[in-house]
């Protein structure tokens, strides 16, 4: 067991390069950079003297192989730079964010648990009924409907025909998350349910739910005790893989209620151009990923015994 999460977190390492290298290359492709961009933005003309000026004060007049490797040496003792646009320190500015990106991940997750997994359940329980059909007809409208539409009526019904919950994110609060996580738990529930669905549905065809039954075993106590935790790695599975998306934040979820969490943060970067910004938003999404999946092959081994980690003897 060791060895194995050693090894995944040494993989981190060359992942972590490459993906800071092709972000540092995309950038510099996009035909503009931080300087241009902010002196477009002012709508002031400025002579090409003004521009060359401000752009080797950044650095940005050096060769793009001398820029990475100045920004990986400077990451290596713990500073990730100082952003183009702001003037302020990139990890201070990025961890500031942290915290509503935590609080909407959070009751998200939570909202889609409440949503996906008893109406799964419940649609496989009963299958080819009414309740069966109807929950499918609404995972089919979760699905075919984007997230900013999803917003937008969430806003009209929720904000401005019944002022519940506010418009615009107002702070760290219940009433302020309310919306952008229950946009985003739609979005997941709609999906996942089916998941779900198909999990349990396996599941109670296998002889041991028959056999539970022709023992005189109510059918609550084999769905609960049995048949749910057969589903727990599938369930564990989509969970997971939600939470490594919300952590790196919901860009449009964000933009929309104005959530001042790092999707948001990202998204001002890049059409900023503010490298250093981005490249700690590159760096918090390789290092949840990975962390992410391993927590999560790590989680397997507990779940179900007979699934054995790499290096393993069978």
């Amino acid at each position: 067991m060791k060895k194995y999460v050693l090894k995944r977190l040494l993989q981190l390492i060359p992942i972590l390069l490459v993906i800071t290298f092709l972000s540092f290359g995309m950038m510099r492709l996009a035909g503009s950079d931080a300087v241009l961009q902010k002196m477009e933005n002012t709508g002031m003309v400025v002579s090409q003297e003004v521009i060359d000026n401000a752009r080797a004060e950044l650095g940005l007049d050096k060769p793009f192989l001398t820029q990475y490797f100045v920004w990986l040496g400077n990451l290596l003792t713990g500073d990730m730079g100082t952003s183009y646009i702001s003037g302020k320190e990139v990890l201070p500015t990025f961890l500031s964010k942290l915290p509503a990106t935590l609080l909407l991940t959070a009751v998200s997750i939570f909202l889609t648990i409440v949503i996906s997994i008893p109406l799964g359940i419940l649609a496989a329980v009963k299958q080819n009924r009414f309740t069966d059909y109807l929950i499918r007809v609404c995972s089919f409208l979760g699905n075919s409907m984007p997230n900013f539409f999803v917003a937008l009526l969430l806003m009209y019904f929720l904000s401005i025909r019944m002022p519940i919950f506010p418009v615009i994110a107002n702070g760290l609060s219940i009433q302020s998350v309310a919306l952008p996580s229950l946009t985003l738990a739609i979005a997941m529930s709609a999906k996942y349910l089916r998941q779900v669905r198909a999990a349990v549905l396996d599941e109670l065809s296998k002889d041991y739910v028959v056999g539970a039954q022709a023992r005189g075993i109510r059918f609550s106590v084999t769905l609960w005790k049995s048949v749910l935790r057969a589903c727990l790695v599938t369930i564990l599975t989509l969970l997971t893989l939600s939470i490594g998306s919300l952590l790196g934040g919901t860009a449009i979820v964000e933009s929309i209620f104005l959530w001042d969490g790092v999707g948001k943060l990202a998204v001002d970067a890049i059409n900023m151009r503010d490298y250093p910004m981005i490249q700690a938003y590159v760096m918090w999404m390789a290092i949840i990923y990975v962390c992410v999946n391993l927590i999560t092959d790590l989680s397997y081994r507990f779940l179900d015994p007979r699934i054995r980690l790499g290096g393993e003897e069978a």
